[in-house]
């Protein structure tokens, strides 16, 4: 079977997608991949056995449409799985021919997506991402299996890693920036959670984040509202060796953004963040019961909804909805799960 993946972004939703790719590998290891996917989330990607990759790159304008074409000219593919329904994705799909395009249900399509595929998941009504991505497989008779990731990272990259990493105590590494700047915290409560965690826990802080101005000066808000001293990593690594940071790593805090997926991928648990987006449609998977969960308060008071009134994944990014986290809930997980991991080793 020859099979084309259309996922470009984000990099959480590519790490979601990597799942479906280990299960067609490990029930239909025949199969012959392609994976449509951006720039940048290539890079967390690149050496996935067994998948040829094509990068499709949103700033080229129309010209990706056209390189997209050129790519593909004289191919045809027994399935497209088209598992985003952004616009860009949509017309993309134009430039596939597939004899089977199986794409989202209704409720979950947008952008005309319902113009672009032949077939549709079934509909869920409350799934998280990772288990709508499983569902593009239901169709091919694909049985539900263990979770596998092996996202592809390098001795060198782990070294990296080493050479960061305090083998001697824990390390909690901190990515505070997402892309939705409506979703992330404040610099004064990483700040205070950072001084916590160091002085009452004794562990090893790290900040991450990528190299834009915003992600570095925040970062280094952070480290001069700091007491104790946290080594910052923002701009200094790739995509792969933070994956291995974060593989090396006992614990990530960060808001919703691709980083918390990506330790979660690396079996690494993360205290997710969330008001401005619900937990449990786009959390951490593996480690939901750490989340501090503040998206029902956020829909109360700043859609003036219960989160049951509202479409399924509706965000709340709105100015202040972060602030309902508090510095305490924030320390309080942090102390629950070191008890959890001091129980768990007597």
């Amino acid at each position: 079977m020859k099979l084309c993946i259309l996922r470009l972004s984000a990099l959480g939703d590519v790490t979601h997608t990597l799942t479906v790719v280990r299960r067609l590998q490990d029930q239909r290891p025949d199969t012959e991949i392609t994976w449509i996917i951006g720039r940048l989330e290539h890079r967390l990607l690149k050496g996935v056995e067994g998948v040829e990759f094509i990068e499709f790159n949103k700033n080229d304008g129309l010209n990706a449409y056209r390189d997209l074409r050129k790519a593909l000219r004289g191919r045809r593919f027994d399935v497209l799985l088209q598992m985003q329904v952004a616009m860009r994705a949509n017309f993309a799909s134009a430039c596939i021919r597939a004899t089977r395009k199986i794409g989202y249900d209704p409720a979950r399509s947008k952008d005309l997506h319902g113009l672009f595929v032949k077939e549709r998941i079934a509909a869920e009504g409350q799934q998280h991402v990772l288990d709508a991505m499983q569902s593009f497989l239901a169709p091919l008779d694909i049985e539900a299996t263990t979770l596998r990731w092996d996202l592809p990272i390098t001795d060198a990259d782990r070294d990296f890693a080493a050479q960061h990493v305090d083998a001697s105590r824990r390390t909690l590494c901190i990515s505070p920036v997402s892309s939705h700047k409506l979703r992330n915290w404040h610099v004064a409560g990483y700040a205070a959670v950072a001084d916590h965690a160091i002085r009452t826990h004794g562990m090893q802080v790290i900040l991450t984040g990528g190299p834009s101005e915003f992600e570095l000066d925040f970062a280094s808000a952070i480290s001069s509202e700091m007491e104790r001293e946290a080594l910052d990593l923002t701009g200094r690594d790739t995509l792969k060796q933070l994956a291995a940071l974060l593989e090396k790593a006992d614990l990530l805090l960060a808001p919703d953004t691709g980083p918390m997926h990506i330790a979660n991928a690396m079996g690494t648990d993360v205290i997710g963040l969330h008001a401005a987006s619900n937990p449990r449609r786009s959390g951490p998977y593996s480690s939901l019961a750490w989340c501090v969960d503040r998206y029902p308060e956020a829909t109360a008071k700043f859609l003036r909804k219960q989160v049951d009134e509202l479409r399924w994944g509706a965000k709340v990014e709105k100015p202040g909805a972060m602030d309902l986290v508090t510095v305490d809930m924030v320390k309080s997980k942090l102390d629950a799960w070191v008890a959890a991991q001091d129980l768990s080793r007597s």
